[in-house]
């Protein structure tokens, strides 16, 4: 576990760009960052409230937000390892049983993890899992290199039409339709 007088829990970082942002927010500050991750960043320095409060404005101008309540740091810590699994598969797939690679990471009960989210954000984390696949599967379609055989093996779908019938739950639209769109509408993945 990292010292928390070293560590800042941010919220609404969920790429590899936001990460870069965070990294050079804080050098601009004149902090030295050891290590910056989606959803938090440690430093070398002691974060004193005064420059907890200079971080937290200059993070609040890029959009931003420092997460002070432990709680919600946890919330958010599951959220940010669902969107690396999801989003960033770094070799582990999402055939990964859920549960357990969130209690095993955060070092808690998942029953405990799964009643804190749901209390925290209005929705299970499965409903949150199936939101960023989607998510996911819409980028895909956008990009067009694959096909939908291939994005649902990605990720981790039984079969296509299993993606697909959940994609239209979802969005109202077959995969094919939401192709077929002129304008593709994604979600920005820190507001699912």
């Amino acid at each position: 576990m990292t010292d928390e007088t070293h560590t800042l829990h941010i919220k609404n970082m969920v790429c590899h760009r936001c990460v870069l942002a965070v990294d050079h927010a804080l050098q601009s500050l004149g902090l030295h960052p050891l290590s910056v991750e989606l959803g938090i960043a440690v430093t070398a320095e002691e974060l004193t409230p005064d420059i907890r409060q200079r971080v937290k404005e200059e993070l609040e101008a890029l959009e931003f937000e420092l997460i002070d309540n432990r709680r919600m740091q946890t919330v958010q810590q599951m959220k940010d390892l669902i969107v690396t699994l999801v989003h960033h598969p770094t070799g582990r797939s999402l055939r990964t049983n859920l549960s357990d690679y969130l209690a095993h990471t955060i070092g808690k009960d998942y029953g405990t993890l799964s009643k804190l989210f749901s209390e925290a954000t209005g929705t299970t984390v499965e409903k949150y899992v199936i939101a960023q696949k989607v998510e996911r599967v819409k980028e895909l379609l956008t990009y067009g290199e694959l096909t939908l055989s291939e994005i649902a093996d990605q990720l981790d779908y039984s079969s296509t039409a299993y993606l697909s019938a959940q994609f239209k739950s979802i969005t109202g639209l077959t995969p094919t339709q939401f192709k077929q769109q002129k304008e593709k509408r994604r979600r920005p993945l820190d507001e699912i």
